[in-house]
């Protein structure tokens, strides 16, 4: 992916029930959250359009977590706004959450469901029609098995989710959010247990749903995982966004972020390094 794609328009995503409008596909602007006095996010602002594949970067503790769950509706921010797809979070988290698909930090999954069953269950409630039969719905099974196999679990699609690994756990929660084709993406370290080859696969579909309209917000340490695939990486460091810079400049994120660990100091909120 180029480091500046055209903006698609958000019709262009396979399966969405968004219209097409002209509007950032994520819109993060002077979001603040304070947990007593303590703030763990400080007047974070970033935009994604649709197309694009952004991948969110920093060290543990910095607010990438907590601005992802403001961006859900799991958090209301103490200041600032949240939209997706022009939609406020915090006043519609409802409406907003039907243009996302998410895998948190730590995805909850009914463990006695088997992958397919949790997998068909996440596109029915997303399609026109939660009660169809995927039996009597080519197209939604379609749907089901193409995200059984981007995530890898075709041989295991019909066991327990509770036989899972870690790994498995976290495929399952990549496809759930896959399934329904949303136009959002929102991904908290959702690479994480992944095995070398499922991570190539997942990459690879999200290059692919990004070439067709959707948009990407994927939080990794893994910063190689992002020189393949990311238009920019946004920094944040102690809840400021500290870069936000082409994936071309990864490098340098690289040696910046090194460089804090190190005991330097953080660079000013929107600053670049």
């Amino acid at each position: 992916m180029s480091s500046t794609p055209s903006p698609a328009p958000a019709a262009a995503v396979a399966g969405s029930d968004v219209a097409a409008i002209d509007v950032a596909a994520i819109d993060v602007a002077g979001l603040r959250k304070e947990f007593g006095k303590v703030v763990a996010v400080h007047d974070v602002s970033f935009s994604l359009q649709p197309g694009q594949l952004v991948g969110l970067v920093g060290p543990n503790g910095a607010g990438k977590s907590t601005t992802f769950k403001m961006l859900t509706g799991q958090l209301v921010p103490t200041a600032g706004t949240a939209r997706v797809m022009g939609v406020d979070v915090a006043a519609d988290p409802a409406g907003a959450r039907r243009h996302l698909g998410i895998v948190p930090e730590f995805p909850k999954l009914y463990e006695y469901l088997s992958a397919r069953e949790m997998i068909t269950f996440a596109a029915r409630i997303r399609s026109d029609d939660p009660t169809a039969d995927p039996a009597k719905d080519p197209a939604l099974q379609a749907r089901v098995d193409d995200a059984l196999r981007i995530a890898g679990l075709g041989a295991d699609a019909d066991r327990l989710i509770h036989e899972y690994s870690q790994g498995m756990h976290r495929k399952t929660a990549l496809a759930c959010a896959l399934v329904a084709h949303p136009p959002v993406l929102l991904l908290d370290e959702a690479l994480n247990g992944l095995d070398p080859a499922s991570a190539e696969r997942v990459l690879d579909a999200l290059h692919a749903r990004c070439e067709a309209g959707a948009c990407v917000l994927l939080s990794t340490h893994v910063l190689d995982t992002l020189g393949r695939v990311a238009d920019r990486v946004v920094v944040i460091e102690a809840g400021r966004v500290s870069a936000d810079v082409p994936a071309s400049e990864l490098g340098r994120v690289r040696e910046m972020l090194k460089a804090r660990s190190d005991g330097d100091a953080v660079a000013p909120s929107g600053g670049e390094p």
